[in-house]
């Protein structure tokens, strides 16, 4: 149950100001063109009565606060680390720095809901986001986005905003045998499923497996499809069926002009470019998505290890070396997520590995295959080159395991880390040449970021299926590197308690960066993946997007020329400036 009520609003708003002569600034609470208590109870009768005043759901532990609750506070403090419990809050994010700290279930912190969107409507319909995105729109109030706050980069929540919550826009329908376009009619063959965009990925992956299917999802069960979809969609299932945005279909949206629109590759055709992988929040809102599915296909988990211990003199000619052989181990049917390291605890626990270890390793899987001796073979030329380079003193280990189907592995090995906590990403799309050619320069471009204790997670989510992906109209808005990438290189960092320190903040964004240069020098034309990007790349732009960013910055001012959606970093955001306390303004 949601700890609050619209009518819990109207007691605390009062009376709004009068409204400003020009719109410099978004509309703040307590400030002027704030929508009065009636305006604000015009658009709960317009939602159906779904709007909500919410209270910051770390007030669990707060005393004074509305929801303080002494008893649920222990459970509360569990929670917070859990990925459902994020989600299934109206405002909850799954990290803490992007709500500014400003209530965590901990002793001797304050707790105020400024950090927080100041009303959310909990959308069940595509009119229920029209009525939200047109009082925003006339109002001249900040409007958010925000599902299951699984985003690395803060964009679902925002101070003094109107939030439209899409968790509950999550019915899903299976289509056999073919799906036909709205508009041209035009029949696509093959099974599809139409899926509200809040709906979470387990939930994909499970009405596709009652019809012997699968679908192109994210490794977390909570993650949502429309924001997975907007940001491109990297998959372990990527290298066999491309990109979840080359597997869409149609898009239902919801334009900052308030028309609720079908778009698919025959009508509104530019909107259906940009929205797949354009980034979410930008474009309008997205109600649903239907996508196609794929073959479950039996599969094999590959743990491979390649490793030795980092008092080893090699450990770096080791690692760029092992790295080499991805675009190898990814065209022979591997897919997965690997970590390179000099000196770090294994990621996989086996019985006669050391404590700690450098090398490459982790979790892969091959297709429609249960066949050891053909695994055995992919990695044999590896082996051979160990024994010859590095006899005696570095191991291949590789441990096979047979499932089923997709969902059956996906059962045991969906991502379960921890929500919680402040961390930041970077990262970075790496090439065949990038890796497999001049290798003394890839080995002083890693050697910064495996330094003191520094990883690099090396993820072979892209080869063959993404470079030869054929989305529906020809193309879309990814970022042109995904086209020629092989791994997707990713690293984060992240900092203790206490929480709001400013200067642990500054020094991580510092390391990353630093860590990072090298290799951004390498990779000129490379680019990043947005959804698990560094937020304060100088070029964000281009480095998102590449030459995307132009055409998508074109359609975006073309329809949303008022900025009603506005996020960072997100296209189009320029002129805008985001205050200390969350107010946004226009820059002069």
């Amino acid at each position: 149950m949601i700890p609050s009520t619209f009518s819990l609003a109207l007691s605390i708003v009062g009376l709004a100001l009068a409204k400003p002569t020009c719109n410099k600034c978004k509309a703040f609470p307590g400030g002027p063109g704030w929508p009065s208590s009636q305006q604000w109870s015009q658009l709960n009768e317009t939602v159906d009565g779904r709007l909500i005043r919410p209270v910051p759901p770390g007030g669990v532990c707060h005393e004074g606060q509305p929801n303080y609750d002494e008893d649920q506070c222990p459970q509360l403090i569990e929670d917070w680390r859990v990925f459902e419990f994020h989600a299934a809050d109206p405002v909850s994010v799954m990290w803490d720095l992007w709500a500014n700290y400003t209530c965590l279930p901990l002793e001797g912190f304050s707790c105020s809901g400024a950090g927080y969107p100041s009303y959310v409507a909990n959308v069940t319909t595509a009119q229920h986001v029209k009525a939200a995105v047109d009082f925003a729109r006339d109002e001249n109030v900040r409007l958010v986005v925000k599902s299951s706050g699984h985003d690395y980069l803060g964009r679902s929540v925002a101070p003094g905003s109107l939030s439209i919550w899409t968790h509950h826009l999550n019915k899903i329908e299976y289509h056999e045998d073919e799906f036909k376009l709205a508009g041209s009619g035009k029949v696509i063959p093959g099974d599809a499923i139409t899926a509200g965009a809040g709906s979470p990925m387990i939930d994909l992956y499970t009405v596709a497996d009652q019809h012997n299917r699968t679908v192109v999802g994210g490794g977390g069960k909570t993650v949502s499809l429309g924001g997975f979809v907007t940001g491109a969609g990297h998959s372990i299932l990527a290298p066999h069926y491309g990109l979840a945005a080359d597997n869409v279909l149609q898009m239902e949206v919801v334009t900052p002009a308030g028309d609720i629109l079908t778009v698919n590759e025959d009508q509104h055709a530019d909107l259906f470019w940009a929205i797949r992988g354009g980034g979410g929040s930008t474009f309008g809102v997205l109600t649903s998505i239907t996508i196609m599915t794929h073959p479950p296909k039996k599969l094999s988990m590959v743990l491979f290890m390649a490793f030795t211990v980092p008092e080893a003199p090699f450990t770096l000619d080791l690692v760029t070396w092992a790295m080499s052989q991805t675009p190898y181990l990814s065209d022979s049917g591997l897919s997965g997520y690997l970590m390179a390291t000099i000196d770090s605890p294994p990621p996989i626990p086996v019985p006669g590995v050391p404590e700690r270890v450098a090398g490459l390793m982790g979790k892969t899987i091959i297709l429609d295959t249960h066949d050891s001796a053909k695994i055995d073979e992919i990695f044999r030329p590896l082996n051979e080159t160990i024994q010859e380079r590095w006899k005696g003193q570095v191991h291949l280990l590789t441990i096979v395991q047979p499932f089923d189907s997709f969902f059956d592995w996906y059962s045991e090995n969906y991502d379960d880390g921890q929500a919680g906590g402040s961390t930041y990403l970077i990262s970075r799309l790496l090439d065949k040449e990038t890796v497999t050619g001049d290798l003394d320069a890839l080995s002083n471009a890693l050697e910064p970021i495996l330094i003191d204790d520094g990883w690099l997670g090396t993820y072979l989510v892209a080869g063959k299926g993404v470079n030869e992906a054929k989305p529906r109209g020809g193309s879309n808005a990814v970022h042109p590197a995904w086209r020629k990438a092989y791994v997707h290189a990713i690293t984060w960092l992240g900092w203790g308690y206490p929480p709001f320190d400013e200067t642990a903040d500054e020094r991580t964004r510092k390391i990353l960066d630093e860590r990072f240069e090298a290799l951004r020098e390498l990779t000129p034309d490379g680019g990043s993946y947005m959804s698990e990007g560094f937020p304060f790349e100088d070029d964000w732009q281009h480095t998102f997007w590449g030459d995307n960013y132009e055409r998508l910055s074109e359609i975006k001012r073309e329809l949303d020329p008022q900025d009603v959606l506005w996020c960072t970093p997100c296209v189009g955001n320029e002129g805008w400036d985001e205050k200390d306390d969350g107010r946004l303004c226009r820059i002069k």
